[in-house]
């Protein structure tokens, strides 16, 4: 059985880069996507609201490419901190950003019903992860992506 970690990684962001519309713990319109580790995969869930179609009966590609974005970058933490062999928000903190994003839309993705989001790294390499991220509904995949997510410079957090 895969081991879960109960904390996701987002909540280990540093405050002054928290506010990221899809996954920012402290942006209270936004998503709050929250991402976390299964073994050596990470697992993140979505409930789309009415509000987020396309057509009727069906979410926005939009969202779907920003779920992909966050959970990629939430992904790249999960994976450094473990290849690092150190516990989520040690010192110094790790949050990622996207450098590259690829999206491919498998099938429509239904609304009203919960997304499974899955990652899966493909490669670490300094600063840069790459990951592949599924998202799924009622175990058919919708969606597949790969981001390219490098850690945040600096001045990023700097106001």
């Amino acid at each position: 059985m895969n081991t879960i970690i109960m904390e996701a990684i987002q909540d280990f962001y540093p405050d002054d880069v928290s506010h990221c519309y899809g996954c920012g713990k402290l942006n209270e319109m936004g998503y709050q996507l929250k991402s976390y580790a299964v073994g050596e995969e990470t697992m993140a869930r979505f409930t789309p609201k009415e509000y987020h179609t396309a057509t009727p009966g069906f979410v926005y590609g939009g969202l779907l490419a920003s779920l992909v974005d966050c959970h990629g970058t939430g992904t790249a933490a999960i994976a450094t901190y473990k290849n690092e062999d150190r516990p989520f928000g040690s010192e110094p903190k790790l949050r990622f950003v996207t450098a590259s994003l690829k999206v491919d839309y498998l099938k429509p993705t239904p609304l009203g019903q919960e997304l499974l989001i899955n990652g899966k790294v493909k490669e670490i390499k300094g600063k840069k992860v790459v990951s592949e991220i599924t998202i799924s509904v009622n175990e058919v995949i919708t969606v597949r992506g790969e981001v390219v997510a490098v850690q945040m410079p600096e001045s990023m957090g700097k106001k």
